[in-house]
C-alpha cells in the first residue's frame, strides 16, 4: 500500500479484552487434538449460524446498513447469533462500523491499515479507546437500535449467550465438542472478520474509485459469507448484495434471496448491478 503509516495515539492495554482473547486462542489450540469429522461438521454449521447469520446478514447488512427488512423476531435472532461470535453487542458493533464508513481510512477510522496492518487487524481492540462496551456512548451512533430495550439489554449482557453455549456444549459433548464449537469457531470467526478490516483495505482489486482503500478480495469473501467484496460494499454500502458480478460468490446474498422467496425478507436494497458494472468495467 502506498500510503504512509502514521502512528495514532494508543490508550493503554485493554486488559479485560486482552485476557479474553488470550484465553480463547489458547483454548482453540488446546481443542485441535480432539478433532473428529462429526465435530467439524457441527462447528461449520454453527459458524454458518453465528458468523453467517449473526455478523454478515445480521450485524452488518441488516442492523448497520438496513439493507433489508425481516420480522422483528428474526432481527432479534440474528443479533443473538452475532453475540455468539465474541464480537460484542449489536449496538457497539453497529456504531463502530458506522464510524468506519463515515471516516474510512481517514483520521477517526477505528481500524484502518493506514495506522498499521496489525492495528487494523486486532490492535484497535487491544489498545484502542475503551468505548466498545459503553452502551450509552455507542448508542449515539446507533439510535435506531437503542430504541429497543432488547438491544440495549443484549449490548450490556452480550456475554450471556456465549457463556450459555459454552456450558451447554460442554455438558453435551465434553471438551471436544465445546473446544471446537466454541473456541475454535470463535477464533476462526474473529480473524475472518478482522481480515475484512485489514486485508480488504490492503490487498485485492478496486472496481470503484472510492475515497478509501477498500478492495475486493476473493479469499476473504470465501470465509466471510461474501464480506470480502469490500470495495463493492464501500461503493454501495446499503446494497444487500456485495458480490455484484456472477463470479463474486456471495453466500449471504443467496440466503437473502431464499428468505425473499419464502416471503420472510422484503424491502431489499440492491445496487443496479448490470448498469453499475457496465459503466465501471468499461472505464
Amino acid at each position: 500500500m502506498s500510503h504512509e503509516i502514521v502512528p495514532i495515539p494508543r490508550h493503554g492495554l485493554n486488559w479485560a479484552t486482552t485476557i479474553v482473547m488470550v484465553i480463547f486462542h489458547l483454548g482453540a489450540l488446546a481443542a485441535l487434538p480432539f478433532f473428529s469429522w462429526k465435530i467439524l461438521a457441527i462447528t461449520v454449521a454453527l459458524y454458518w449460524m453465528c458468523t453467517g447469520w449473526g455478523i454478515s446478514l445480521g450485524y452488518h447488512r441488516l442492523h448497520t446498513h438496513r439493507s433489508f427488512v425481516v420480522p422483528l423476531w428474526m432481527e432479534y435472532w440474528f443479533a443473538i447469533c452475532g453475540t455468539l461470535t465474541l464480537e460484542g453487542g449489536p449496538i457497539s458493533w453497529v456504531a463502530t462500523h458506522r464510524v468506519h464508513h463515515q471516516k474510512s481510512d481517514q483520521p477517526g477510522d477505528p481500524h484502518s491499515p493506514r495506522d498499521g496492518a496489525w492495528w487494523a487487524h486486532i490492535g484497535w481492540l487491544l489498545w484502542g479507546e475503551t468505548m466498545h462496551n459503553n452502551t450509552r456512548v455507542m448508542s449515539k451512533y446507533a439510535p435506531d437500535l437503542a430504541k429497543h430495550r432488547f438491544y440495549v439489554w443484549l449490548n450490556n449482557y452480550h456475554w450471556i449467550p456465549i457463556v450459555a453455549m459454552t456450558a451447554i456444549t460442554y455438558a453435551i459433548g465434553g471438551w471436544a465438542l465445546c473446544g471446537w464449537t466454541v473456541f475454535v469457531r470463535v477464533v476462526f470467526g474473529l480473524h475472518a472478520t478482522w481480515l475484512v478490516n485489514s486485508a480488504t483495505h490492503m490487498w485485492g482489486k478496486r472496481r470503484f474509485n472510492t475515497r478509501d482503500d477498500s478492495r475486493n478480495n476473493w479469499w476473504v469473501a470465501a470465509i466471510t459469507f461474501g464480506e470480502g467484496w469490500h470495495n463493492n460494499h464501500h461503493a454501495h454500502p446499503t446494497s444487500a448484495r456485495h458480490g455484484l458480478a456472477w463470479y463474486e460468490f456471495d453466500p449471504s446474498w443467496i440466503q437473502l434471496k431464499v428468505l425473499r422467496a419464502l416471503g420472510v425478507a422484503r424491502s431489499i436494497r440492491v445496487a443496479k448491478v448490470d448498469s453499475v458494472l457496465a459503466e465501471r468495467e468499461a472505464a
